[in-house]
């Protein structure tokens, strides 16, 4: 149990930030999975508009540091990749 007031507020913080973290997390997932679902099904199109949706997820959390830069760097270039090589 924390004892000083500032062991308290700290925990009350992380708290709320772990939720904040849950929510971005949960609509970076679905965001991604749509459009490789969409992408997997050979409907590139519809994938094609939802890559900014997923885009805008992966670069906010990855501004709040939910995952690290180079984890959503490299998931647009997978998810990209995916896109096109099921465009053909």
């Amino acid at each position: 149990m924390p004892i000083t007031k500032n062991a308290k507020k700290a925990i009350r913080n992380s708290g709320r930030k772990y939720i904040f973290n849950l929510k971005r997390k949960r609509v970076l997932h679905d965001a991604v999975k749509e459009v490789r679902s969409l992408a997997l099904a050979g409907k590139a199109e519809e994938a094609l508009k939802l890559l900014p949706a997923a885009y805008k997820a992966l670069d906010k959390s990855a501004k709040r540091g939910v995952i690290k830069a180079n984890a959503a760097s490299r998931t647009k270039s997978r998810l990209v990749a995916l896109v096109r090589k099921n465009t053909k």
